[in-house]
């Protein structure tokens, strides 16, 4: 079987384009351990099971996620990408503001650009999320 010479393999993130972050496990696989945690209150409360069961399955998903998305800061944006497609650019020339909730042990990454907010859990290094950002949005 020959491959193809016109079909390509999807582009990677490439670190000589800037740099990518490292996934972290720690909010999704924290918010699983919370849903698990509230397994014996359905014992109590009967709707406790459910939204117990909700909580894991949100994290099951976050879990994914850590694992299918990469945010790379390259010289003029922000990257995200999913299995080596670029999903979106954020321009940082359109950037207002961004910060980092939580700081003793950081959850949620928000920014604002000119035309629209974002929340993003933090599925990655936040240290290196930190520094990324005060690099290039300062």
């Amino acid at each position: 079987m020959t491959m193809d010479p016109m079909v390509s393999s999807p582009p990677s993130p490439d670190p000589a384009d800037g740099s990518i972050l490292e996934p972290s496990y720690g909010v999704a696989l924290g918010v699983v351990a919370l849903g698990l945690l509230l397994l014996p209150a359905a014992l109590l409360w009967g709707p406790a099971l459910w939204a117990a069961l909700l909580i894991v399955v949100f994290g099951l998903f976050l879990l994914l996620q850590t694992v299918l998305l990469r945010l790379q800061f390259t010289e003029l944006d922000l990257v995200v990408w999913r299995q080596g497609a670029v999903l979106r650019r954020f321009p940082y020339a359109e950037w207002l503001t961004w910060t980092i909730f939580w700081s003793p042990l950081p959850v949620l990454f928000y920014f604002r650009e000119q035309r629209s907010i974002h929340f993003l859990p933090v599925l990655f290094d936040a240290t290196e999320l930190r520094r990324q950002l005060s690099l290039h949005v300062p």
